[in-house]
């Protein structure tokens, strides 16, 4: 087939331990900076052939089934990343296997997946929101559209007047066709997660879909503030599932104090790093973050540490879950992985909730403490990527990575017993916990080059 594209053969000769890697990335940010100062990486332009590629979404969509792919090939995403990264399939999936569990396990395992507020796709369950909105009069709800970021889109509203708005304008057409369509032709909110849906299909849609979701409106605040986290969990596989989880992230504040009185102030309800530097208030040089670790340390001053265990542990089962409810859907091609950008948000009763989950997190540094933290993300990334062919497979941690899943729970490095009592958590995880990644590394590659000497 002459419109396939071939990329990281040899030319007839095996490169001895893939010594020389080609990479290609059409971003330029902390990402090329990382790519470009690894040892023996080299930089493809254009058409060039290429061993790594990290791509965007929009060159999987036009060029992942017309390519082939040599077995250690590797790219940046899955094919139908979107189950999981949309935001209305993200629920749709959520919700199918919170009643699976509930099937297969009862109502206190199927419980353990509440921890997403009540969403409603729009314009296709426009009635049922509707049915729902007038059980609960007076609380406030959050539009979101199912496909952008940055805060782009989103409005917080509690009259049904400004859905009724929305409805007639941006979302009119779409809803009028969806209503004159014969019955065998509507939209059935349970299949449209089918990976046999084309994700180019819900790109060509005149009008973008939303979701409508409860707004959470007690937030646990630091400084009158709101903020949310942002968690980076690494697939490697879903068939099996094999996950890691990366001790350092950030909380995300918004500049200005929390209040209900005025829900149509952006720089109040979103902390979208894109939105709040635009605000009068912003400090470029101190941005609106606090990494992680300063997070966790916080919490225990204020909550006590068990506290602030039970919190970490309930965002271990967030993710975890998460990536069960798509596991069987998503295509688990051996040459993908995917580096997500969770979004977390805690209420005052220390709960936490999923916002939802970025396929392209923010690579964009916005300080140099933000800098520093992308680049050794990115980096551990790549050391569990392995391009190289340096680990054997066997480690639980990798730098700033923890093996958090690997076709099942994992337990700590130290073999301390699981205590929470659920049988399904993962306890290999140190989010929040100090990341001496550096030391690890070193100490890593140098017994794996031991080991190395050893079998020779």
């Amino acid at each position: 087939n002459q419109n396939y594209k071939g990329h990281g053969s040899s030319k007839g000769k095996e490169r001895e331990q893939r010594a020389l890697i080609r990479f290609k990335t059409t971003l330029s940010n902390t990402l090329t900076d990382v790519l470009r100062n690894r040892p023996g990486w080299v930089e493809v332009k254009d058409e060039g052939e290429w061993d790594f590629y990290w791509c965007d979404v929009s060159w999987l969509r036009e060029n992942f089934d017309h390519t082939y792919m040599d077995e250690h090939v590797r790219i940046s995403h899955f094919r139908n990343h979107y189950e999981l990264t949309r935001k209305n399939y993200m629920v749709k999936n959520l919700k199918r296997f919170r009643k699976q569990l509930e099937r297969e396990a009862g109502r206190l395992e199927a419980a353990k997946c509440d921890f997403f507020p009540k969403t409603f796709e729009m314009p296709c369950e426009y009635h049922l929101f509707v049915e729902e909105f007038r059980k609960n009069p007076g609380i406030t709800w959050i539009m979101k559209p199912v496909a952008r970021s940055q805060g782009k889109g989103i409005f917080l509203f509690r009259r049904l007047k400004d859905v009724m708005d929305w409805r007639k304008g941006t979302a009119g057409r779409r809803l009028a066709s969806l209503e004159a369509q014969p019955a065998r032709n509507t939209v059935n909110p349970s299949s449209s997660h089918d990976t046999r849906g084309s994700d180019d299909q819900k790109d060509d849609m005149p009008v973008e879909n939303y979701v409508a979701q409860r707004y959470i409106e007690n937030p646990y605040l630091i400084g009158g503030r709101k903020f949310d986290l942002r968690v980076y969990v690494l697939v490697m596989s879903y068939l099996p599932l094999r996950a890691w989880l990366y001790r350092d992230g950030f909380a995300r504040f918004s500049n200005t104090r929390f209040t209900l009185n005025s829900i149509d102030d952006q720089y109040v309800h979103l902390t979208n790093v894109a939105v709040q530097k635009t605000s009068p208030d912003y400090h470029p040089k101190k941005g609106c973050k606090w990494m992680l670790q300063r997070f966790r340390q916080y919490l225990a001053s204020r909550h006590g540490p068990e506290a602030v265990e039970a919190l970490f542990r309930d965002m271990d089962n967030i993710f975890v879950r998460s990536l069960q409810s798509v596991h069987k859907v998503i295509i688990s091609d051996k040459h993908c992985f995917e580096l997500y950008g969770y979004d977390i948000l805690i209420d005052e009763d220390l709960k936490p909730w999923l916002l939802e989950v970025n396929a392209s997190p923010s690579l964009t540094a916005s300080s140099q403490e933000d800098y520093e933290l992308k680049t050794c993300l990115l980096e551990d990334t790549l050391h569990v990527v392995d391009m190289e062919g340096r680990l054997t497979g066997r480690e639980k941690r990798v730098g700033g990575f923890d093996l958090m899943w690997n076709d099942g729970p994992v337990s700590r490095e130290d073999g301390a017993p699981d205590t929470s009592g659920t049988g399904n958590s993962v306890t290999n995880t140190h989010l929040g916990c100090i990341n001496n990644r550096k030391e690890q590394l070193r100490q890593l590659f140098c017994s794996l080059q031991v080991q190395k000497k050893a079998s020779s």
